[in-house]
């Protein structure tokens, strides 16, 4: 997996929280991602929306899996252009290449551990391809589009484009280093990730050595969602079993912890997981396809600005 990766020995570490002081969040809700079709025919697992409410996911909206599979010439498929309105989209490359454009005029290739945030707000109008040489050659496709609701003050913010490389992610590690932590966005015990964001989250990658445990302090006030990219392993109080695919919605509490099963399946060197956790936005929630507003009113008004074509159009390649 070749998100960026370092000696977790050689980098901060984030203590573990007093046993004696700390309320593990147990598990709520275990759910297996839902596979479905994206774009111009791409497979991609969904562990929500679905089973788990917008409610219990709160301030996040969509979680996408895409490939982690060899693709053979001429197979790979992307999103053509599209628009969205009143959130953002947070698109995590592990491996492969993606080419960004949108009707701002940003854009670039994301690949092997870079992040491309789009804060859509106001709205846009982008695509989601990849590169020629994927499309050519072939090659294994692996990432997470992460969907990340506005709250209604931020709704029609200027759309804003960051583009935060792999090289520039914090790096942390656990208490005995026996898991590698990749800090994309909010605060883990004091330490920030690059990301700039409208409302309160932390988002990262953990990689958990085999039989090695992760004990993480975890604000209250936030929900606490752990998403299985590969491997094996429990999550929660009560070290319940977890695999790839597999979401944990976890209960309340000030801590998390995760361990990685000792013997890992074939090819797969850690549990790596996603942390996702935000203070809840508690706002009305209107959704139309690309577009979440607060009201039907809203929506209306994002798909009559859209096909009026003031969200813009995708300038041509020069």
């Amino acid at each position: 997996m070749p998100a960026i990766t370092a000696d977790p020995l050689a980098l901060p570490r984030i203590p573990a929280p007093d046993p004696a002081a700390t309320t593990w969040r147990p598990l709520a809700r275990l759910v297996t991602a839902q596979r479905t079709l994206e774009g111009e025919g791409f497979e991609v697992r969904r562990p929500f929306p679905g089973v788990v409410s917008l409610r219990e996911a709160d301030p996040f909206l969509l979680l996408d899996h895409m490939g982690g599979r060899e693709l053979a010439p001429y197979e790979a498929r992307g999103a053509p252009d599209h628009p969205h309105r009143g959130f953002e989209t947070v698109t995590y490359i592990l491996d492969g290449a993606l080419e960004h454009r949108d009707s701002t005029g940003s854009g670039g290739i994301i690949r092997d551990g870079d992040t491309q945030w789009m804060t859509a707000g106001a709205g846009i109008v982008h695509s989601e391809m990849p590169t020629h040489e994927l499309y050519i050659r072939g090659g294994v496709m692996h990432g997470v589009q992460l969907w990340v609701n506005l709250p209604r003050r931020s709704k029609l913010v200027t759309p804003r484009y960051q583009d935060l490389t792999a090289d520039g992610l914090t790096l942390l590690s656990s208490d005995d280093g026996g898991a590698l932590l990749r800090l994309i966005a909010g605060d883990l015990d004091g330490h920030g990730g690059p990301g700039r964001t409208h409302t309160p989250i932390a988002y990262a990658h953990a990689s958990i050595s085999p039989g090695a445990q992760l004990c993480l302090p975890w604000r209250a006030d936030f929900n606490a969602l752990a998403y299985v990219l590969a491997g094996d392993g429990t999550v929660g109080s009560e070290a319940i079993a977890i695999t790839e695919g597999q979401l944990a919605v976890l209960g309340p509490g000030d801590g998390l912890v995760l361990r990685a099963a000792q013997r890992q399946p074939v090819n797969v060197a850690a549990l790596e997981v996603l942390l996702l956790g935000g203070a809840p936005i508690r706002e009305p929630i209107f959704h139309y396809g690309p577009f979440v507003m607060n009201t039907r009113h809203e929506i209306l008004q994002a798909v009559e600005d859209y096909q009026a074509g003031r969200m813009g159009v995708i300038p041509p390649v020069r």
